[in-house]
Parts: C-alpha cells; sequence; structure tokens
C-alpha cells in the first residue's frame, strides 16, 4: 500500500486526540474520497496550477495548505486540508501556524531600522557590543556577517538528532545565551566572510545584539517596530508557551511511535525556544502578505539599508562550494527566469513561506501543514506551490 493510501485510510478510520498525541498506524482501506479546496478561486486571476498544487489534501506529504497570492500580476486564495485528522474540518483559513525560519526576515528588518537609526553599526564587530558573551576566537565577526550567515560560527549544542529524541524533550525550555556560548565553545568553522553556512546561531546572536542595544526585549522591539506599525495582529511570539494560540490548523509528523511503527504524530504542541529569533514566530498568511508587500515597498526598511536585503555576499557555500544564497534576511531563487526574493520556514508538523519579486509585482505566502517538514528535500506540496506561482528553476 501507498503512503497516500495509508494516510488517507487514517483520516477514516483512527481517531487523533487533543494534543500531542499518536496516530497510529492504519490498516489496508480502500482510498477516501480527498477533502475539498475550501477557499474559492478569486475570479479575478484563475489558476489551475495554483488549484491542482493544493488539491486532494490530506496526502502523505500534508494535511493542509493555504495560500495568498498577490501583486499586479494578479491575486488569487486558496485553501485544501483538514483542520485535524480527528475530526475531518476544513482547514481553517484564518489558521495561525509555526512560521519558522520566516522569524529571520523580522529579525533582520528591525537589525536594519537599529542600523538606520545608528544604534547598530553592520561593519562594526558583534563582539564589540557583547563582549561578555562572544569570546576571542569571534572577535573579527561583524554584524552584517551575522545576518547573512557568512560568520563561521558553528551551529550550537543539541541533546537530539532525530525526531523521536526531539519529540522526547519538546517542551525544553532554552536559553539563547548558553546556546551562543554552546556554539561559540567550539572553534569557528571558517574565517569571518569566506564562505556561507545557513545555521540559526547568527540570528541568536541577533536577537541578543537588538536586546543590548535597545536595552529591551527582543520581542517587544519586533512589535513596536513591525508588528504594530503594520497592523499584524494575528503574529506573535510564543515564548515558552508550547501551544498555539487561537486558531491553528493541526501539524503532524511522521515518526516512529511507541509501538515501534512508523505513522503520524499530532505534533501541534512542542515548544520553539530552541529557534528564538531565528525561527520562533507564529502568523497568519494574511498577515504575512501584508508585511512581504510592506517589506518589498520599502515601509519597512527605508532607504541604501533595504538594499543590504537584495545583496548576496561574495562568498561560497560551506557545503556545497556554491555562490552564496542568502542575503540579509532573505534568500534568492532563480524561478521562472526571474529572481525570487523571500524566506521559507520549518518547524515539525509546519512549512510556511513568503517570496515576492523584487518589483513586488507577484509576491507569494503559504503554510503548509508538512508531514515531514524538517526532511532533506523542499515538500512536494509546498514546491509545486512555488512553481505554479513563480515557475520552475
Amino acid at each position: 500500500m501507498t503512503r497516500i493510501r495509508l494516510l488517507t485510510a487514517a483520516v477514516l478510520v483512527v481517531g487523533v486526540v487533543a494534543g500531542p498525541s499518536a496516530l497510529p498506524a492504519a490498516a489496508p482501506a480502500a482510498p477516501a474520497a480527498p477533502a475539498a479546496v475550501s477557499s474559492a478561486v478569486s475570479a479575478q486571476s484563475p489558476n489551475p496550477a495554483l488549484e491542482a498544487a493544493i488539491a486532494g489534501l490530506p496526502t502523505a506529504d500534508a494535511t493542509a495548505a493555504l495560500v495568498r497570492v498577490g501583486g499586479k500580476e494578479g491575486v488569487w486564495r486558496g485553501g485544501s486540508g483538514v483542520h485535524d485528522l480527528r475530526t475531518d474540518r476544513p482547514a481553517d483559513p484564518a489558521a495561525r501556524f509555526r512560521a519558522g525560519s520566516v522569524t529571520k526576515v523580522f529579525t533582520a528588518a528591525v537589525a536594519l531600522r537599529l542600523a538606520e537609526e545608528g544604534l547598530l553599526d553592520l561593519d562594526r564587530t558583534a563582539r564589540s557590543y557583547l563582549p561578555d558573551l562572544l569570546p576571542a576566537a569571534y572577535k573579527n565577526v561583524t554584524v552584517r556577517q551575522l545576518l547573512n550567515h557568512t560568520h563561521g560560527i558553528p551551529p550550537a549544542g543539541f541533546p537530539a538528532t532525530t525526531v523521536e529524541e526531539s519529540y522526547e524533550i519538546r517542551f525544553q525550555v532554552h536559553d539563547p545565551r548558553a546556546m551562543v556560548r554552546s556554539a561559540t565553545s567550539k572553534p569557528p568553522e571558517f574565517a569571518p566572510g569566506e564562505r556561507q553556512h545557513y545555521l540559526n546561531i547568527g540570528y541568536t546572536v541577533a536577537g541578543l545584539l537588538i536586546e543590548r542595544v535597545t536595552g529591551d526585549s527582543y520581542e517587544r522591539q519586533v512589535a513596536r517596530r513591525v508588528l504594530k506599525p503594520l497592523g499584524l495582529g494575528d503574529t506573535y511570539f510564543p515564548g515558552a508557551n508550547p501551544r498555539i494560540i487561537g486558531p491553528h490548523n493541526h501539524g503532524y509528523q511522521t515518526m516512529r511511535l511507541d509501538d515501534g511503527t512508523v505513522g503520524l504524530r499530532d505534533v501541534s504542541v512542542w515548544g520553539a525556544t530552541d529557534a528564538w529569533a531565528a525561527g520562533d514566530i507564529i502568523s497568519t498568511t494574511a498577515d504575512l502578505e501584508r508585511f512581504t508587500r510592506a517589506l518589498f515597498q520599502g515601509r519597512v526598511v527605508r532607504g541604501p539599508l533595504l538594499e543590504e536585503m537584495f545583496a548576496l555576499p561574495k562568498a561560497t557555500d560551506f557545503k556545497t562550494g556554491e555562490p552564496a544564497a542568502y542575503s540579509v534576511g532573505l534568500s534568492m531563487k532563480v524561478l521562472g527566469g526571474r529572481e525570487v526574493w523571500g524566506k521559507t520556514g520549518g518547524r515539525w508538523g509546519y512549512n510556511a513561506a513568503v517570496a515576492a519579486t523584487r518589483d513586488g509585482s507577484r509576491t507569494l505566502v503559504y503554510s503548509v501543514n508538512s508531514t515531514d517538514a524538517k526532511g532533506q528535500a523542499m515538500n512536494k506540496v509546498a514546491q509545486d506551490i512555488m512553481v505554479a506561482t513563480y515557475g520552475r528553476p
């Protein structure tokens, strides 16, 4: 039996209790009819490719998807899948979700705003702001290098290497300073500026920099400088609360269960303090679309500093040797023959992305309740959405 048949059978015959519980492997059964697309497609700009990209959920790859496409090239709204596998209720189109590393765009925007105000200098060393935290081995790392992943700081040590081990410690609270100390106790991966290695740790340090130069919490600074001015009322930082406050579609992860079988577990309740300023934000597609439009229009970061978000460093990737693909806060990929800038994010059970062409003529925001949100390959539903919106690489 295929993985898709197993999942649709599970939707039919297996109950899932609320919270972080297990969905046991299902007995063989005929596939059920797919869930209907729950949001109408805008008549202004029909898009059969986008309809097809999210049709038929839940599948083995995802249980729900929410999509918003905007810009002068046309507007499209769509949703598919279920709120949860226990009730089969349609997915909530206004649901909040974990946006993962999309958080980095907010962090970078605040850092650039502080640079505009003269509170941060992108060319100054991070250690000059945090001498009590960063050791001499990292004395040459600049603020800009933290933000574009060319700093050379290795990842912090983490007590889990598999999803199952991570699930067991999902409520553990992580202190950002302790994580930085763990990372900087190890030797640098490379000299600052030479290579690019996409990691969370640079943004953890950036969050602490924001706190140091403002004398305020990272979360309040993002709220003051971005969330409140833009009216992003459904976007917030969860802190140590492992639950998503308000309406949300459940996230599920494929993993080994207690009985030794592999199946889906409800992972909606899961702490995100390990990510903090690099990946713990919770939002909605409507809020992220508003943020993306404002960012690309220069209403969040203004003037020359905005160009930092669209400038790739002259470095090569630490693992592949290919040219750097990450700027300050964003990344770039050529799709359909044009540059698309944005950021993807993943937390267990949830994938998200914001993206736009440089002129903002076509924007995309999606939330996909992926069953393997941290897999090596891009989730198929998310990939199909991206290709349907912009074209193939």
